[in-house]
């Protein structure tokens, strides 16, 4: 039973050849492709809208050089919300709940904004090492403690995508196999636990928006503080 409810969470195989592929390139095929029109359908208008909305909120805070990364960083926070969101239907894959991917995304674009900074500031960027004012036998250990905290920013970034969907997987499952389970016997409850299935998977949706959201606005963080 308990190895039962990880299998969600393996990578899925056709004659062999691993799945997790395709279901990174679905998404792409979700959004629109450029017409000759000047009005689209309706969902086009939304989908731009919402790019539109998505990219403002993350350049805002970033000067005119951060806006060098507005495509990339659009680009990341629209794959994960697809892929976050196209996971919780029914007989899909979730690639986000994978620690290896979610590493493979935030290492190397932490790598690339701390990059960024060392060769614009590279006074500025050591400075974040050692506050102002800072005792000087406080010195060496303040020096450890921020470079310790700023080494873990992208095994931060990658555990908590992968724990927050993980959890919510891994509680829709249990609730929705004791509901199965509870109808023969016990219908009244079965209902509630039907309900509180509901409810859950409400806020699910909210936690795959809010956590594909947190991960790329971090990482803007991370570049206004390089830039």
């Amino acid at each position: 039973m308990n190895l039962s409810f990880f299998d969600q969470f393996s990578s899925p195989y056709l004659l062999g050849i691993p799945l997790i592929l395709p279901s990174l390139l679905l998404p792409a095929l979700l959004l629109p492709s450029p017409g000759h029109r000047w009005i689209n359908n309706r969902l086009s208008t939304i989908q731009l809208w919402l790019t539109h909305l998505i990219t403002k909120q993350l350049m805002t805070p970033l000067n005119k050089a951060g806006h060098k990364w507005a495509l990339l960083l659009t680009s990341l926070i629209l794959l994960l919300l697809s892929i976050n969101l196209l996971g919780l239907l029914p007989y899909t894959f979730t690639p986000t709940t994978q620690l290896s991917m979610n590493m493979a995304l935030a290492l190397p674009l932490w790598l690339a904004t701390l990059l960024t900074g060392l060769r614009n500031q590279p006074s500025a960027s050591l400075g974040h090492l050692l506050p102002e004012g800072t005792p000087t036998l406080l010195i060496p250990a303040l020096i450890l403690i921020e470079t310790t905290s700023l080494l873990i920013r992208p095994l931060a970034l990658g555990v908590r995508l992968t724990a927050n969907l993980t959890a919510g997987h891994l509680l829709i499952q249990l609730i929705s196999t004791a509901t199965i389970t509870l109808l023969p016997m016990m219908p009244s409850i079965s209902t509630l636990t039907a309900l509180i299935l509901f409810l859950l998977t409400i806020l699910e949706v909210a936690v795959a928006m809010i956590q594909a959201y947190v991960f790329v606005l971090l990482l803007s963080l991370y570049l206004q503080e390089n830039i």
